[in-house]
């Protein structure tokens, strides 16, 4: 094959890969990577030094300087169509059947990922595009072992497609000897060859956008749109992209970042598991921060309501939608009870979300879509939104940073982290990013919770099991051999291979008993990875 100058490709490069890896399409790969490049390093490394502040005992604050931006008068620009109704999204990874099922789901919108619910193997990536390119096409179908056909229905959910954070690359990709950005990789590839497809299809191109921690990152993708849409001579603004709020510093910057997507925007996500993850993380040095287990820290404590409410406040107040975030729950077969149980959950998840002002949100089921569908239908009725309602009152860092509760942290809680964050790493290493555990829909974002509440209780003095033992390094150590015999007799009764199960373990205890706290989970695991 032959590639744009600069442009080096590590990893096999089939005869189906290629029409992906085409050269016009690598070309605007690497005229993203040359123009914004240096700028998403410069953001990494504020992300470094305002992390240094924050462990030296600065707390987060609205920003002076964009003042003016928060009392301004502005909206964002009209939305398309096929984003005016959005009761009900679904995500998961771009596997052939997954992305036939979501789109048949019966929700309104499917968010197709390449990040938190992918594992970012090579294949998984390349191979995401081409099924991408046919369904967008309605040319995707697939057959499993047993002979079942799966097929596009005559009506499908409008698709959004979630690239790569700002934090990760795409290793098998250089240009000028760098490696490109994954989300610049997963964003142009996907751009270039279905933006003009879609838009003649009367949906898209629109995209979902994760893990910012500033306004100046949205200016990034905002910048990097332009860029896109020039270059394939389409017009400014007809990408649309809602934006992940995933991390407690972009909760200081919620108008902001709208802002700066003004003529791009399609509203704000709450991402409620990357969330919680980011509050432990940024705060970890805080000798006076030690959130309670997992199970514990639902919607509706304190610090995560005020959160969700402060993102419907600022969309509607912006004429942006405000998307509802994912309730792990999942359909139980085999258990009525377990079941309805679980489905209670849901229906009292998007019931209060319905209830406060958002306008639609997430599930990872299809066997959901109904629910979620009947409880917005109850508030919304015909109308597409509910912007006329308008949140009043203030929030800021009396409500966001007052993380209660601190108990309970039981032995099963501990354990259940440990359970889960070495079966999901297992899994991820074998190229599985999105895993049913414990009747849990678990991504990545599980999986750095589960990591970081295991380093946070070692390292807090508040860090103690209900019965008052301490939480040590001994204790964990000696959890994960016997969680790791728990994992692999359940993954073998499934049928499956265990062989990655005990590198599992050692990065799961590598991760989360390391004295330094390692950023991301996702970054040693990738280069892990082949």
């Amino acid at each position: 094959m032959s590639y744009p100058a600069g442009v080096q490709i590590t990893a096999p490069v089939s005869s189906e890969y290629a029409t992906i890896l085409t050269q016009d399409a690598l070309e605007l790969v690497a005229k993203l990577h040359r123009a914004f490049e240096p700028r998403r390093q410069q953001l990494l490394a504020a992300r470094v030094a305002r992390q240094a502040r924050i462990d030296a005992g600065e707390m987060p604050d609205f920003l002076p300087e964009t003042k003016h931006i928060r009392e301004g008068d502005w909206k964002i620009a009209a939305l398309p169509k096929a984003l005016e109704n959005r009761r009900v999204e679904i995500t998961g990874p771009v596997e052939a059947k997954m992305i036939i099922n979501a789109y048949n789901s019966g929700a309104d919108s499917y968010m197709s990922d390449f990040e938190d619910s992918n594992s970012p193997k090579w294949d998984n990536q390349i191979q995401g595009q081409i099924n991408l390119h046919k369904a967008i096409r309605r040319q995707l179908s697939f057959k499993n072992e047993a002979g079942k056909e799966y097929k596009l229905n005559d009506k499908i959910a409008t698709l959004q497609v979630r690239p790569r954070g700002w934090h990760l690359d795409e290793k098998h990709v250089l240009v000028d000897g760098q490696r490109v950005s994954g989300g610049i990789f997963d964003f142009g590839l996907f751009f270039f060859h279905n933006a003009k497809e879609q838009v003649a299809r009367g949906a898209g191109p629109f995209f979902y956008l994760p893990k910012m921690e500033s306004h100046l990152e949205a200016r990034l993708w905002n910048d990097i749109f332009c860029m896109a849409q020039d270059h394939i001579g389409m017009a400014r603004g007809t990408i649309k992209a809602t934006v992940l709020v995933e991390t407690v510093l972009a909760t200081f910057e919620l108008e902001e970042i709208l802002y700066e997507l003004r003529e791009h925007s399609a509203g704000l996500n709450a991402g409620r598991w990357d969330y919680i993850f980011s509050c432990i993380k940024k705060f970890k040095k805080n000798k006076d921060f030690c959130l309670a287990q997992r199970s514990a820290i639902t919607m509706e404590v304190p610090f995560m309501r005020s959160y969700a409410l402060a993102l419907v406040q600022a969309c509607h107040k912006r004429g942006a939608p405000a998307m509802g975030g994912m309730s792990a729950l999942i359909p139980i077969k085999g258990d009525p009870v377990a079941n309805d149980k679980a489905l209670a959950g849901i229906r009292h998840d998007k019931t209060r979300d319905a209830n406060d002002g958002f306008d639609g949100g997430w599930v990872a089921h299809p066997g959901l879509v109904s629910i979620a569908a009947e409880e917005f239908q109850k508030v919304l009725g015909d109308r597409p939104n509910q912007w006329e309602k308008q949140l009043s009152g203030s929030f800021g860092s009396k409500d966001w940073l007052n993380f209660q509760p601190e108990t309970p942290i039981t032995e099963t809680g501990l354990r259940n982290n440990i359970n889960v964050g070495i079966h999901y790493l297992g899994s991820w290493l074998g190229g599985n990013g999105c895993v049913p555990i414990h009747n849990l829909m678990e991504d990545a974002a599980t999986a750095e919770i589960s990591r970081s509440q295991v380093w946070q209780w070692v390292v807090s003095p508040k860090g103690k099991l209900d019965d008052g033992r301490k939480v040590t390094e001994d204790m964990v150590r000696g959890m994960i051999a016997e969680e790791l015999a728990k994992v692999k007799a359940v993954v073998s009764a499934q049928g499956e291979k265990t062989d990655t199960y005990d590198q599992a373990a050692v990065i799961f205890d590598k991760m989360s008993l390391t004295a330094e706290y390692p950023e991301f989970l996702t970054l040693p695991l990738y280069e892990a990875m082949e």
